[in-house]
């Protein structure tokens, strides 16, 4: 643990993140952890950090945090907001001085992470009480080591292509079905205040690395080689970074440089992009900010480079849920996250963002509650197209399988700093592409 997470310090100080994951369930330096009295009833605080920043979501975790909390009196639950960029800077920081949560949500690049530097709580057994079979093997083996799995899926999405009818329509144009049909459509649509796409590589989000896999993924390739190397030069992830720098270049905002995830869907959120790249979480973003533009919106598959191409998935999320192995109370932590699958607590919280959070386990989607739901009834065709698309797809990397490099792929940042070179300095294509194919396996190094 002290090796790994030295190491974890050492990449801080060199690109400015880190590591974590696994360890004994309900031990800590040798002490039993107890959270049931004499009495057996559940007593103690624990600290819950997620990343719901948006929308209802907030509200049905903080409801059912309360309604935990009434029904177990001395137990306390004090809840903190971060965004994505935000939470990786803030476990990967906090890790070394124990200044983590008891429970959080995560990414699955994060899990892998967390695992490797044994940081979180074996999950099987809240894993078995909830149902086994009820979730996804290929979701559980995203947080699995050794045999044992550190995380469950608490909701799953896949990235599709957002686009605005009426616009394509206008223009006598049709849902593109390859990059190049999506390149000119998207140039053709950029006038009267509307860019055809935004292009965003912030260096505090994974933007231009997701962007960036889209492409690769729909060539047949990856952006880790077999043996877990980065891979930005080959002629495909070089096709890919010209790409992208091309729609940049004809059709999206300068600003869009810096753009995290949320600055990205605001513009389409706010009618101001003809397409955009995302989950179902469009939607609610939509009829929050343009609600005169929700029947103006669907989504489609992502392009391929050739329209005969075969189907692919480019990047499925199993959002899960961990157990810090630093907690003290982890049986409280594994009783609330059992609260929130309760069918009608979980369909509340599906509720919150519908088509924008698609269930994690099974028994719900096919479930009255869950189908009267206007807003799936409504885009039963994005429910549709995404399934699909979760069922072919993984996260970032993980084609090769859960790795920690996959999970450093993503958030370091170093992608979205070549782009930003690119753009900003007019570096050279391939020697930005080599320059961050190093740094990236110079920080691979430390887990091998």
């Amino acid at each position: 643990m002290k090796k790994k997470l030295a190491l974890l310090l050492a990449g801080i100080l060199t690109v400015g993140s880190l590591v974590g994951c696994g360890g004994d369930s309900g031990t800590k330096n040798g002490e039993s952890k107890s959270s049931v009295n004499a009495d057996g009833e559940l007593k103690g605080d624990i600290t819950f950090w997620h990343s719901f920043t948006q929308g209802p979501r907030l509200e049905v975790i903080q409801e059912t945090a309360d309604q935990f909390m009434k029904d177990n009196p001395k137990v306390n639950i004090t809840i903190e907001t971060f965004s994505w960029g935000d939470f990786y800077t803030k476990w990967t920081t906090g890790l070394a001085s124990g200044n983590v949560p008891d429970m959080s949500t995560a990414l699955p690049g994060h899990v892998v992470e967390m695992m490797d530097a044994e940081a979180l709580v074996p999950l099987d057994d809240l894993i078995d009480d909830i149902g086994r079979d009820k979730f996804s093997e290929t979701a559980l083996s995203e947080g699995e080591k050794d045999g044992t799995c550190y995380s469950l899926p608490l909701y799953s999405h896949a990235q599709v292509m957002w686009y605005r009818k009426d616009l394509l329509e206008a223009a006598g144009l049709e849902v593109p079905k390859t990059w190049d049909e999506f390149a000119d459509a998207a140039k053709a649509l950029t006038k009267d205040g509307v860019y055809g796409c935004s292009f965003p590589c912030g260096s505090n989000d994974l933007m231009g690395t997701r962007f960036l896999n889209f492409y690769v993924r729909s060539g047949g390739g990856s952006l880790l080689t077999d043996d877990l190397k980065a891979d930005l030069t080959s002629d495909l992830a070089l096709d890919g970074i010209r790409y992208w720098l091309d729609i940049y270049e004809n059709c999206s905002p300068k600003d869009s440089v810096n753009y995290a995830v949320l600055d990205q869907a605001t513009l389409f959120y706010q009618g101001k992009t003809a397409f955009d790249f995302n989950s179902g979480f469009q939607i609610g973003g939509v009829e929050t900010n343009s609600p005169d533009l929700v029947d103006q919106i669907d989504c489609a598959p992502l392009p391929k480079i050739n329209a005969d191409d075969p189907e692919y998935g480019a990047e499925t999320s199993n959002i899960p849920m961990v157990v810090w192995e630093n907690s003290e109370h982890p049986e409280i932590c594994k009783e609330f996250i059992k609260k929130l699958y309760e069918k009608d607590t979980y369909i509340k919280f599906l509720e919150a963002t519908p088509v924008g959070m698609l269930p994690s386990i099974t028994g719900i989607s096919d479930t009255p509650e869950y189908k009267e739901n206007v807003t799936v009834q409504k885009f039963s065709n994005a429910v549709d197209v995404i399934t699909k698309t979760m069922d072919m797809g993984t996260a970032i990397g993980f084609e090769k399988g859960p790795s920690v490099q996959a999970g450093l792929l993503t958030s370091q940042g170093i992608i979205e700093s070549m782009f930003q070179d690119i753009i900003t300095n007019g570096t050279d294509v391939e020697k930005a592409a080599q320059a961050a194919e190093d740094k990236l396996n110079e920080v691979f190094s430390t887990v091998q």
